[in-house]
């Protein structure tokens, strides 16, 4: 009954395909999309997200050691533990400025690593984040744009930028997910519109010594102006999104 819940499972992503051949998503990432575990709320999700898309680009395999970075309720977190399993690691990590400010970002993460023996949990300061090093893959999504609010220094980007290089092992992976802004948008749209211009995400994380090595349109909309709060109802779930693969050197 599991294997043939997984095969289903792999032909729906197929041919809910957008942007990429995903024959190629692997038996362990389809396995861990399947996982009856996971709760409904993030299943019904998985149309707007397209996870098979992004962890199959982000290169996700098992025995891998990851981190998902400002894990929110803890979607990607779950998914990564499955698709990692025994042997590798999760690293959730939620920064101590957004639980002061939603103390559920805390509840959350207990619950995931209640769920997940792999995972372990991370709540510390933007500015010394805990990540450990060696590092396979860091995962950030729809929080970029979030380190350049305004109560935030504004060189906090570029030191968590350098602290992701630091923790990821050579050839590790930076993925970054976010809202796109209209090109030349000024950073002041991070706190109006909840997006950030690309070109600038590039720029930052380049500085910090990466390398950009792709660029997946799953989560691209032409549909999306980038004029609109990314939480008003009328484009909340279906932002222009950009997803972006640095690489540490090897």
């Amino acid at each position: 009954m599991y294997r043939r819940a997984i095969a289903v499972a792999l032909a729906a992503l197929i041919l809910s395909s957008s942007s990429m051949a995903l024959a190629a998503v692997s038996p362990p990432l389809a396995a861990a999309l399947a996982d009856p575990a996971r709760p409904a709320t993030d299943v019904a999700r998985d149309a707007a997200r397209h996870p098979a898309e992004m962890l199959t680009f982000a290169g996700v395999k098992p025995g891998d050691r990851v981190a998902d970075f400002m894990m929110g309720s803890g979607y990607f977190t779950r998914i990564l533990a499955a698709a990692v399993g025994p042997k590798g690691q999760v690293y959730g990590y939620q920064s101590a400025e957004f639980i002061a400010f939603r103390a559920a970002y805390a509840t959350e993460q207990a619950a995931v690593a209640a769920d997940y023996k792999n995972v372990t949990t991370i709540a510390a300061p933007l500015s010394a984040t805990g990540l450990p090093e060696g590092l396979d893959l860091v995962l950030t999504v729809q929080n970029y744009h979030d380190m350049h609010l305004k109560p935030f220094p504004v060189d906090t980007a570029d030191k968590v930028n350098r602290q992701v290089f630091k923790a990821l092992k050579p050839g590790g992976i930076y993925l970054v997910v976010d809202h796109a802004a209209a090109a030349g948008a000024p950073l002041s749209v991070a706190d109006s519109l909840h997006r950030i211009d690309v070109a600038i995400v590039k720029q930052e994380i380049e500085a910090a010594g990466f390398k950009l090595v792709g660029e997946d349109k799953s989560l691209a909309s032409a549909a999306d102006d980038h004029s609109l709060n990314v939480f008003l109802p009328a484009i909340r779930g279906k932002t222009d999104q950009f997803i972006l693969k640095f690489q540490k050197p090897r």
